[in-house]
């Protein structure tokens, strides 16, 4: 992908208006990692899966790692690559492997971050996903126009201290808008 796309979302929450009823994406936090002409991609922020946690994934790669890490939930970050793991987590980056996202926020598929992260020595601020959301050339920005999206900048306190469950009403706050005031479609003059 491209870098020099001056409408890049990169480094921005999208966060689901209550009319996207597509299962994968209601009510989801995403935080766009990339964003070009050639299309986008993201990881849901807000959408655990309901029994896996990290120890399996490190099991299942044969890393070590202390117990209190292998308790972190695993994030269904999307349905494309829904096999692969990708990690959105903060300093120290890795050059070369991380995908620098915001100066905070990167974004890797590296086995070397995962396995420090395992053993308490990568970054202490992650989340583990199973998966991606992707879009190709224009289609995010049309679903934006058909009012599917809102978005904002990325929040670290969103994206690392607010509960899983209380995530996407935080970026909806974060923006002035109370969630509960919304309606599924907006209306056109």
């Amino acid at each position: 992908m491209t870098t020099d796309y001056p409408e890049s979302l990169k480094g921005h929450f999208l966060m689901a208006m209550p009319g996207l009823l597509d299962p994968n994406f209601h009510q989801t936090v995403i935080c766009l990692s990339e964003h070009t002409r050639d299309g986008a991609v993201g990881i849901v922020v807000n959408r655990v899966h309901p029994s896996l946690k990290a120890e399996a994934i490190f099991s299942e790669l044969e890393m070590p790692c202390r117990h209190a890490i292998g308790q972190a939930p695993v994030y269904l970050g999307g349905p494309v690559h829904a096999s692969e793991v990708f990690i959105l987590h903060g300093r120290p980056f890795d050059a070369g492997v991380s995908l620098e996202i915001t100066p905070w926020l990167a974004m890797s598929t590296s086995r070397e971050v995962l396995a420090r992260i395992a053993l308490g020595k990568g970054p202490e601020a992650f989340v583990i996903s199973l998966g991606c959301a992707g879009w190709g050339p224009g289609q995010l920005e049309a679903e934006i126009r058909q009012n599917a999206w809102l978005t904002s900048d990325i929040d670290e306190n969103i994206m690392f201290d607010v509960p899983v469950e209380a995530r996407w009403e935080g970026a909806m706050r974060q923006l002035g808008i109370d969630p509960a005031l919304l309606i599924g479609a907006a209306g056109h003059a």
